[in-house]
């Protein structure tokens, strides 16, 4: 009789040891490669990372907003030059110097906005240049090793069913925990670029305000936002660069459940880190 238990135990210990090493084989696989392309994708200029996508915006830009930006930068002009006017005592008080100025302002704000997107271009080439040089300079292994799960299987057979039991429903909850961190990491670093899309094909806009003084606020604020974009870039390779000394800290050995749940709490900490540089960036210039 004991020779049957045993032997159904045997049994139940391999399909549970079967279950485990499946649910673990190849599990970081995905992350391994979102957060390998991390380095390569935010030192991507946004016209290379998808040109077809750039060609669209920069056209919609040209061709819809930019009209659109040159009847803002009529009005703020004509609302300037009315309240010109009306503060020299309806030109009683006028100096020729005060009409030069506007003409000036105004004329410097017509090439704002007709240079717009070579402008906006211009910003994200000077961030990039830092991620590119930071790349280099910030190097590490970011793969996770998991040679170490073949010592794994030998060491199963020995624990009883109901440990076994708990081991596997740890392991099918890791592995569906790696594959929703590893979209994630895309979704942030994706979500960067088209984020940069959506504010470059708006850019005339705040653009026009720049040439009235309560209204350049909105100038201003575009362009901390736009160098944000740019330089969170450089604190996402940041967060890769630390995430890199952590997890090469972390040897799965006999204890590699343990082992598996220090990497999978790093991974979290990355994903919220590359959440927070968006926020970090805009805090240290002084966007909102």
């Amino acid at each position: 009789m004991e020779t049957v238990l045993k032997a159904i135990a045997d049994w139940i210990k391999g399909i549970l040891t079967a279950g485990i090493m499946s649910n673990l084989s190849g599990l970081f696989d995905d992350v391994n490669t979102q957060v390998g392309n991390i380095a390569q994708q935010v030192g991507t200029k946004p016209s290379s990372f998808e040109p077809r996508v750039f060609a669209m915006i920069e056209a919609l830009s040209r061709n819809v907003v930019l009209p659109i930006a040159g009847i803002i930068l009529t009005f703020i002009a004509c609302y300037e030059l009315i309240e010109m006017i009306t503060q020299h005592n309806n030109m009683a008080q006028f100096e020729p110097a005060l009409i030069m100025r506007w003409i000036f302002k105004t004329a410097v704000s017509v090439w704002l906005i007709s240079n717009t997107f070579d402008i906006v271009m211009a910003v994200f080439d000077l961030t990039q240049k830092v991620v590119s040089d930071s790349s280099g300079i910030i190097a590490g292994n970011t793969r996770i090793n998991d040679i170490g799960l073949s010592m794994l299987q030998s060491s199963l057979m020995q624990m009883d069913v109901g440990s076994l039991f708990g081991l596997f429903l740890q392991s099918f909850f890791i592995g569906i925990t790696m594959r929703i961190l590893s979209i994630i990491i895309f979704v942030i670093v994706y979500g960067r670029m088209i984020e940069i899309y959506c504010m470059v094909s708006l850019a005339p806009i705040p653009m026009a305000t720049f040439g009235n003084h309560e209204q350049s606020h909105m100038g201003q604020n575009y362009l901390k936002c736009l160098f944000a974009l740019g330089f969170q870039g450089f604190l996402i390779l940041i967060c890769v660069a630390i995430y890199a000394v952590l997890i090469q800290s972390v040897a799965i050995s006999g204890d590699a459940i343990n082992s598996i749940w220090s990497i999978v709490g790093y991974t979290v900490l990355l994903c919220f880190s590359l959440f927070k540089t968006s926020s970090v960036t805009k805090s240290v210039l002084g966007a909102h």
